[in-house]
């Protein structure tokens, strides 16, 4: 039961990056079936099997989170339930199944390349709307996708198909996330994102973190690679989005940030009011309405607009959840810790421009970290992780005892075999 509930969560997780490309009322049905799918399974072994592994910090954190949305809604009074509710409690089951149902480090990487394949999905869709529609769109993005999510969700998708590349047990997978790179860095030159650059410059970090770690011959590989990246864009992009491209220093500088700037102020004074309770789900274009009036918006920044919807409760509990996978990652191995921080660092400045704290990318990224920290299977080798002390709980008897087994086998040889 368990590799059914797996195989239904690598497909939810597939689906992740080019949800937007099958759309129903709004909603991705494709997620929403293979997750649906997942989670029924993941109870059932559940119950089956009667066995649940100890909840992380993370996953204490996240529960806690929820809890306080839901509570907040209750306290404020609000006439109805925020869809934004149900989202977060469907995030976190999802993370729960991340915990039940990949619990050693194969499955992991497993769910990652899922990822980098959704991804290509996304990356291959948007390469062909640009090839048909050319002439008509000013950017590009897959199905009914924003363009500047879509980036980010390619961006995020660029430092794990190079770890995986490395990493990969089978020489087809590695072969393919190598060709992601050509793929995804050319579809997200299409969607025209600032934010996406920005991202994907941060998410290449991880190549010349671990090119002291690659042979010569794959290091000469992935250099072409990269070359033929940058050529592709440099040809296929259009010289619009190119200078869209080239107004980031001074959007940044001059403090606009696509008209952001003005929400975040705005915010920060709507926060002032309510600093603790804050105003609900889905409360920040109405906090801010008596500053902006008509131009009140969403936050486009995931840490703004919990700290206003959730309050400063809300927003602690929302950002323990980070620092306990922040935490998990620097106890990882010296190449799986650059990994996790390079990927870290790529969701934070991608959340930094968007309204991100409710979307899978977010919490699909966070599990996948913390579960390739604390995989169980003892795989890595030199510089194996020490587990963490509730794993190895229910071996504290035998590694206590092993020292006096030791002792008592060395004498009782001893005696059979006196010295001459």
């Amino acid at each position: 039961m368990i590799p059914l509930a797996y195989a239904a969560l690598w497909l939810f997780v597939f689906s992740v990056p080019w949800e937007a490309s099958l759309v129903i009322t709004g909603v991705g049905l494709i997620t929403k079936l293979t997750g649906m799918l997942a989670l029924g399974l993941s109870l059932f072994a559940v119950v089956i099997s009667g066995r649940m592994r100890r909840p992380h910090a993370f996953h204490m954190a996240a529960l806690l989170f929820v809890i306080w949305t839901g509570t907040s809604v209750l306290i404020l009074h609000l006439p109805i339930i925020p869809k934004k509710l149900w989202t977060f409690v469907q995030l976190f089951l999802v993370v729960w199944m991340f915990w039940e149902l990949a619990p050693s480090r194969a499955r992991v990487l497993g769910l990652m390349t899922a990822y980098v394949l959704g991804a290509y999905v996304a990356a291959f869709d948007t390469i062909m709307l640009f090839r048909s529609h050319a002439a008509v769109l000013r950017r590009f993005a897959a199905g009914a996708a924003d363009a500047n999510d879509l980036a980010m969700a390619l961006a995020l998708a660029l430092p794990v198909a190079w770890y995986l590349s490395m990493a990969a047990a089978k020489p087809y997978v590695r072969l393919v996330c190598r060709g992601y790179l050509l793929v995804g860095l050319l579809a997200l030159g299409l969607t025209g994102s600032r934010g996406g650059m920005l991202a994907s410059m941060v998410g290449l970090l991880i190549v010349p973190l671990t090119m002291t770690r690659m042979s010569p011959g794959r290091l000469v590989t992935a250099i072409a690679i990269l070359g033929i990246s940058g050529g592709l864009a440099v040809v296929y992009v259009p010289q619009k989005l190119v200078a869209r491209f080239a107004t980031t220093s001074s959007e940044v500088e001059g403090g606009r940030i696509g008209g952001r700037f003005k929400l975040w102020v705005a915010g920060s004074r709507a926060f002032a009011l309510r600093p603790v309770m804050g105003y609900g789900v889905s409360g920040f274009k109405t906090a801010v309405s008596p500053f902006l009036g008509s131009q009140a918006q969403v936050a486009h920044n995931s840490f703004v607009s919990v700290l206003v919807e959730e309050g400063l409760v809300g927003f602690l509990l929302y950002l323990s959840m980070f620092i306990a996978v922040f935490r998990a990652i620097l106890r990882l191995p010296p190449l799986e810790r650059r990994f996790g921080l390079v990927v870290f660092a790529t969701l934070i400045v991608a959340m930094l421009p968007l309204t991100w704290e409710d979307r899978k990318v977010v919490w699909v990224i966070l599990a996948s970290l913390l579960g390739l920290a604390q995989a169980q299977d003892g795989g890595w080798g030199r510089g194996q992780r020490q587990p963490h002390p509730h794993e190895a709980t229910h071996l504290a008897g035998v590694t206590r005892a092993a020292p006096q087994e030791r002792l008592t086998a060395v004498v009782r040889n001893a005696g059979r075999h006196p010295a001459a």
